[in-house]
């Protein structure tokens, strides 16, 4: 995990230190980062809602299978399968904006660990000698050193109070690091610090820390909420069961919080600006794609699969795949139901002989394996 981090962190890394260099303020580069990344992702975004709003056009034919194969789940999920085919839909266009999100997060877990690396962009060993003068007075570091997560935050930390002993570093460290922890707030509070829910005393930095996450949260279930309802709307017959979607709806907002409050506040104020601008450009789209521009994307997606199927008879898709690996399942399911009651027709005599021969079998394969001798035992009786 550390190693995509780091693989992810470097190329993000020297994006936040472009445009802090811009704005000189962390909290405001963090803002222009995510617009940034979300501009950047748009098209990944339009596709996904756009495949959403089509399949919502499917829903009376979708509706019209359920009802043909009440009674078969896999024989319906095969024939919804085929239809999305046909209509030129990718099932799994869903699962991409969050996969997306999860590797940038976890490259914004990077930067926002490791400042003095990505945006002032100081040497590995000054900042190991900068630790290992931090490491005198905080024990934490004391055991672990660089390899601690926290090493640099605490590092910032220490120097803001003990400026005199990091003078002697090359690289122009302390007056770097001195400027940068001065941008590196949002409303004077350090987002280097982890927010808490009982603070030693209830300053200004502490209250802010402390609501962090709660927006996080907040703004998790603003989206949740919006789109719960919005698929209502669109498809009130086919809503999924109304458990799952709580859990959903408030589990996922829960979770923000907890997380939050793990990390440092700028991992808690990057989630934030994520959540606003994704409700933002879902919002801006759903109002974009109404049924009359859906029925026509429609049907020119539906031409240009045809065409590309024609071009490319023997190209699969990963759908095609899919369906061609569940249908062998299923055959292979079928074959061993069919064999099973064969043999459950031959009577109790028949069926105790037959069992007979299968164990004389397997015992005479163990001998010639281990080179023991085998005997047939013919006194077994029914």
């Amino acid at each position: 995990m550390n190693y995509i981090s780091t693989l992810i962190g470097v190329p993000l890394g020297y994006l936040m230190r472009i445009i802090y260099s811009l704005c000189n303020n962390y909290a405001v580069a963090i803002i222009i980062f995510t617009l940034f990344t979300k501009i950047l992702l748009f098209p990944v975004s339009y596709k996904t809602q756009k495949d959403a709003a089509r399949r919502n056009l499917l829903n009376p034919k979708i509706q019209k299978l359920k009802k043909s194969f009440a009674n078969n789940q896999e024989r319906f999920q095969e024939e919804q399968q085929k239809l999305f085919q046909e209509e030129g839909i990718n099932t799994f266009s869903s699962c991409l904006p969050m996969f997306i999100q999860m590797f940038i997060l976890f490259g914004v877990i990077e930067v926002i660990y490791k400042p003095i690396t990505h945006i002032l962009n100081i040497s590995k060993y000054v900042i190991q000698d900068a630790v290992s003068i931090a490491s005198q007075d905080i024990s934490e570091l004391a055991k672990n050193g660089v390899k601690n997560m926290r090493c640099e935050l605490l590092t910032m930390e220490h120097l803001s109070n003990n400026g005199d002993k990091y003078t002697s570093l090359s690289e122009n460290f302390f007056t770097k690091v001195s400027e940068f922890n001065e941008k590196f707030t949002l409303f004077g509070a350090n987002l280097g610090k982890t927010p808490s829910l009982h603070p030693e005393a209830w300053t200004k930095e502490a209250v802010i820390l402390f609501a962090i996450p709660f927006l996080a949260g907040l703004s998790q279930l603003l989206i949740s909420v919006y789109t719960q309802m919005y698929q209502k709307k669109q498809n009130p017959v086919d809503v999924p069961g109304g458990g799952c979607l709580n859990v959903m709806m408030f589990g996922m907002p829960l979770i923000s919080i907890i997380f939050a409050f793990q990390v440092p506040a700028g991992i808690g104020f990057y989630w934030i600006c994520q959540s606003v601008f994704s409700f933002i450009i879902t919002f801006a789209l759903n109002c974009y794609l109404t049924p009359e521009r859906v029925k026509v994307i429609n049907e020119k997606e539906k031409e240009k699969a045809k065409i590309y199927a024609e071009k490319h008879p023997n190209k699969k898709s990963f759908m095609q795949k899919m369906m061609e690996q569940q249908s062998a399942l299923n055959d292979q399911k079928n074959n061993s139901a069919s064999s099973s009651g064969k043999n459950s027709g031959l009577s109790r005599s028949e069926q105790n002989k037959q069992n007979r021969e299968k164990l004389k079998e397997a015992r005479k394969r163990m001998a010639e394996k281990y080179g023991d001798s085998y005997e047939d035992d013919n006194d077994e009786e029914d």
